[in-house]
Order: C-alpha cells, then sequence, then structure tokens
C-alpha cells in the first residue's frame, strides 16, 4: 500500500505531462509546416509564372501564324519553336491546329516528336479554344514524360489554333529531397503527381470517386498509371487544413493560379518520443519527490524515537554523555561529507549531460528560431504604421533572432562542403531578392541601396540561392559600415566587362584599417567589436564564389567607404565556346 500512492502519483502526472507535451509538439509542427507551404507554394507559383506568358509573346511571332494559316515554312516555324524553348528553358513548346493535330514543335528532330500527333483530347486544348487559355497537368501521351502545359488561342486570318508549352516540374523535386522536405503537390482531384517521397507518386489522398477515375481516364491525365491498386494516402477524411497519415501528419494549402494542393508533411515518431520522455521525466520526477518525502519521514520518525529513548535512559547514559555528543558530531560531519560528495557527483553528470545536448541544441534551435522570425515578420507587416514603440520592439526581437541564427548557421555553412549547383541564371534576380531580404535592416537604420540595372540579362551559371547568400552578407556588411552615419550610402551594380559578370556592392561607410584589410576573408576574423558576428561571413562568401568559378575582391580605405567586387564568367561565352 505504501507504494501505490507514489507510483498513481507518477503515473497521473505521466499522462498529463504527455498530454501537454504532445500539444505542444503538434502545435510546432504545425507552425513549421505552415512556413514550408508558404515557401514551397511561392516557389512553385514562381516556376509557374515564369512560363505562363510564353506561349502567347512567342504566338506573335510571323512565322508561327504563317504556319498555322497555312502560307509558311513549318520547318521556319520549328526552327523559331526549338530557339525559343531554349533560351526560355522550357521542356518543350509545339504549335496544334484546330484539329488537334501538331503541325509544328520545338523537339520535331528528335525521337519522340509532338508533330504529327493528335492532342484534341487535352483538356488544355479545349479549354485554350473555347476561352483563349488553357492549363493541365499530365504525363506524356507520347514521351512517358509527366509536365505542366501552359497554352494560349491563335487566329491567323481564318484558321485558329493552339500554343503549347511544355513545363518539366520534376527539378522541383530533386530541390525538395536535397533539402529533406517532406513536400507535395496534388491536382484538383487530390492525385499527387509531384512529391519528395517517391511512394507517394500518383497516389490520390482520398478514394477517388467514379467521376474522377472517368475524368482522368478520358483525359489520359496519367497514361499508364492504375489507381484501383493504390490504398489513398490520408487515412482519416481531411479536416481543413490538416491530414493524418501512417506515421505522419501533414498540412495543405490551395494553389488558386493552377487549381493545385501544396502539401507539406512530416514524421511523427519523433514527435512521439519527445512526448514519451517528457512523460517519464515527469513520473520520475514524482517518484523522486516521494521518495524523497518518504526519506525524510522515516528520519524524523528515527529521530523522534531517539530523543524519547535518550528521555528514558538519560539517568543511564549521563556517564556516556561525551561519548555520544563526539559520536553524533562525527555522524553528523560524515552526512555533511557524504552529501557534498552526493551533490559533486550529480553536478558532473548534470555537466557531462548538458555536453552531449549542446550539438543536439544547436541543431534543434535553427528551425525554431526561422519560425520565430518569420511570426515576427508576419506580425510587423500587419501592425500599424503609427505604432512605432510595437515595431522598434518587433523590430529588436528580430535582431535577436537573427544574431542567434547567425551564430548557428555560420558555424554549420563554414563546416558544410556542398556540391555547387551549377544553372542558367540571371545575375539580377538573386540581387533584387537579396535587397528585398535587408529592407528591413536598410530601413531601420535610414538607408535605401541603389541598384543599377544593366540593359537586358546578365546569364551566368551559378546557383540563385547561393549567390542571393553572397549578396545578402555583403549588404548586411555594408549596413553595418555606414550604421548612425548621417550622409549613409549604398550601391549596388550589375555590369559585364570582358566576358565576365561584375557585381559591386559599394558603401560610404567607415572603412576597414590597412592591418585588417588582408585578415578579413580569413574564417573567424572579424572587425566588429560588440560580438555580432563570428568572422564567417566573407570566409563563405569566398567558398562560395569559388564554387562557381568566380572571384570576390576587396577594396577599402578607412573613413572613405569599402567596395566589393564578384566577378563570374558569362555563361554566353561558354554557350560560345560550345558551339
Amino acid at each position: 500500500m505504501a507504494l501505490v500512492r507514489p507510483l498513481l502519483l507518477a503515473g497521473l502526472a505521466a499522462v498529463l505531462v504527455w498530454v501537454v507535451a504532445q500539444n505542444l509538439v503538434l502545435g510546432a509542427a504545425r507552425t513549421e509546416l505552415d512556413q514550408t507551404l508558404l515557401l514551397t507554394k511561392r516557389a512553385v507559383e514562381a516556376e509557374v509564372e515564369r512560363l505562363r506568358s510564353l506561349p502567347a509573346v512567342a504566338a506573335e511571332d510571323v512565322r508561327v501564324r504563317d504556319a498555322l494559316a497555312g502560307t509558311g515554312s513549318l520547318q521556319a516555324a520549328n526552327s523559331y519553336l526549338e530557339t525559343v524553348a531554349v533560351h526560355a528553358q522550357a521542356g518543350e513548346l509545339f504549335l496544334i491546329d484546330a484539329e488537334g493535330e501538331t503541325i509544328a514543335a520545338s523537339n520535331w528532330n528528335r525521337a519522340g516528336s509532338f508533330v504529327g500527333e493528335n492532342y484534341g483530347f487535352r483538356p488544355y486544348f479545349q479549354e485554350a479554344m473555347a476561352t483563349g487559355q488553357g492549363q493541365f497537368y499530365a504525363i506524356g501521351v507520347t514521351t512517358g514524360v509527366p509536365g505542366y502545359f501552359l497554352s494560349t488561342r491563335i487566329d491567323a486570318g481564318d484558321s485558329s489554333g493552339v500554343l503549347v508549352v511544355k513545363l518539366d516540374l520534376r527539378p522541383l523535386e530533386n530541390i525538395w529531397r536535397s533539402a529533406n522536405a517532406d513536400v507535395a503537390l496534388a491536382d484538383a482531384n487530390g492525385v499527387v503527381f509531384l512529391s519528395a517521397r517517391p511512394d507517394w507518386q500518383y497516389r490520390a489522398l482520398s478514394t477517388l470517386s467514379q467521376e474522377a477515375m472517368d475524368q482522368i481516364a478520358a483525359t489520359r491525365a496519367y497514361e499508364g498509371v492504375s489507381f484501383a491498386t493504390s490504398a489513398p494516402l490520408v487515412r482519416t477524411a481531411i479536416e481543413g487544413s490538416d491530414a493524418v497519415g501512417d506515421g505522419w501528419i501533414a498540412r495543405l494549402t490551395p494553389m488558386p493560379s493552377t487549381g493545385w494542393q501544396v502539401i507539406a508533411a512530416r514524421a511523427t515518431a519523433g514527435m512521439q518520443l519527445l512526448s514519451l520522455a517528457a512523460a517519464a521525466l515527469a513520473a520520475l520526477a514524482t517518484l523522486a519527490i516521494a521518495a524523497a518525502f518518504k526519506a525524510w519521514e522515516q528520519r524524523r520518525q528515527i529521530i523522534a524515537l531517539r530523543l524519547s529513548q535518550s528521555e528514558k535512559l538519560e539517568a543511564m547514559v549521563i556517564a556516556r554523555t561525551s561519548d555520544l555528543a563526539r559520536e553524533v558530531d562525527a555522524r553528523v560531519q560524515a552526512e555533511i561529507d557524504l552529501r557534498a560528495t552526493q551533490e559533486a557527483l550529480v553536478h558532473t553528470e548534470k555537466m557531462a549531460a548538458l555536453g552531449r545536448m549542446s550539438t543536439a541544441i544547436v541543431h534543434e534551435i535553427s528551425q525554431p528560431l526561422a519560425a520565430m522570425e518569420a511570426t515576427l515578420s508576419a506580425a510587423e507587416l500587419g501592425l500599424d504604421q503609427k505604432d512605432t514603440a510595437t515595431a522598434r520592439r518587433l523590430d529588436k526581437a528580430r535582431g535577436l533572432i537573427r544574431r542567434m541564427q547567425r551564430t548557428t548557421k555560420h558555424l554549420k555553412s563554414f563546416a558544410r562542403k556542398e556540391v555547387p549547383q551549377l544553372m542558367l541564371i540571371d545575375l539580377c534576380a538573386p540581387v533584387a531578392s537579396a535587397l528585398d531580404l535587408v529592407a528591413p535592416r536598410a530601413r531601420a537604420i535610414g538607408v535605401v541601396p541603389v541598384f543599377h540595372t544593366p540593359e537586358g540579362r546578365v546569364d551566368v551559371m551559378a546557383g540563385a540561392i547561393r549567390i542571393e547568400q553572397v549578396v545578402a552578407n555583403l549588404l548586411l556588411n555594408a549596413l553595418d559600415a555606414v550604421a548612425d552615419m548621417p550622409d549613409a550610402e549604398i550601391i549596388v551594380s550589375v555590369t559585364t566587362n570582358a566576358g565576365q559578370a561584375e557585381l559591386c556592392v559599394q558603401d560610404n561607410g567607415k572603412g576597414i584599417a590597412d592591418a585588417d584589410l588582408s585578415k578579413v576573408g580569413e574564417p573567424f576574423f572579424s572587425t566588429k567589436l560588440t560580438g555580432a558576428g563570428l568572422g564567417l561571413g566573407l570566409a563563405i562568401c569566398k567558398a562560395i564564389i569559388s564554387d562557381f568559378n568566380g572571384t570576390l575582391d576587396i577594396r577599402s580605405h578607412q573613413n572613405q567607404g569599402t567596395r566589393v567586387t564578384v566577378t563570374l564568367p558569362l555563361a554566353v561565352q561558354k554557350s560560345a565556346e560550345a558551339a
């Protein structure tokens, strides 16, 4: 009976803590998934919108219109569509007449050419002919390659037709998998057609109705895929934005521009483990408190018994009073020594446990910090402009969060060696994105960076996200240099020179001392006396630019400013050499 009560209390505490921990973990997971949904939705929309206007623009060419009207050369139209598809980085571009037959295509000279194929059954053809615009995701019936089809109706004299661009979205899957992000896209019927999880590909979220099955069969959207042999992904009915599957939870959000659904999922095993660990700790703590209380009660009873016996035998032990006093003193001292030893051992074990936990804490803290910063940004966007006091407090909180993020991000970024992913990008795009990222910081110190954009594109072979990271780092350094200056000025420019693209970030700040100029690119060297930086920013920038076969040059004079120039090979030069 003595053990029943502590065990019951420990069980009750474990249950209560498990429920609370489960709710907290699920809430944090939903917040993180919502952030993932927002980023994924923006990335997919940007990829689709990049080519949405291409059919309408290409349809204005006289070669396309003459080919559709039957007065021009089909070969000229083929060559033109092939050239446009290469320069626009589109999958394929093809022209369909009013009967649904393809008369010209960018892949006219390759195996699996669309020329001569009839696509009158496809919704993107039917919608474009009826309304002027069309869009549809499907597996290609000719090539077997899936893609997103965007179409525009063309009227050339008495002839009508449709110009279609096929956009390959499969590279997004590779990006999601490399980032360990469990995200997916599903069509209006709930069929997953793009996913970081291969086992989700071409599976329905819920059981498909017969009407949906008939529509898929009529449009041949997923040619060769049998939905009858695969079970639905979601175990129960989808409630709002939440979905639950076998060993995972997910959040869903619609994408109105395409009619799709964006899905972000996360495994529940880790969350269950955290909740169980919290419950176990609560049970152990309750048992420890019960044991301590029991020990105190037993000690009190023992002392009371000894006092009682001492009173009864006082007459008999007068002669031994001094010996008993020395014995009590010795026992008290031994007990004090034992307690001190126990406390030292407990402290040593705590320090060892903290050492083991530090690595995991550094890893786990980055994602909550990102979620906190995004939450503060959202709060700042919805804040009344007149509420300056709250705005300052939000900005101060975001600054502290960014400082913690830089501490973890710089250490992980400098230690991790990534394989550079090269693609054709316009250098101005990541520069503009970086300027948007640092805009809150620029407004806080009262300076607006000036961006001198070139005429036309400046194409280089690099990674847009990593270039954006370099430019953001250089801009933040420039903002730190001109902080508290009345005539602060930051100029960003992109130019070309002798087959090279040059990105320049210049400020009129306090500059860098000559003795420090040769060291600023070294790891862990920083000129910031406040401890705000680890001295890894420029070292990481140099490593990134080196991966893209470029250089980073720093020129500075004290009290005159600093000029940082990033040089990258132009992609046009590489194309000419390959030709």
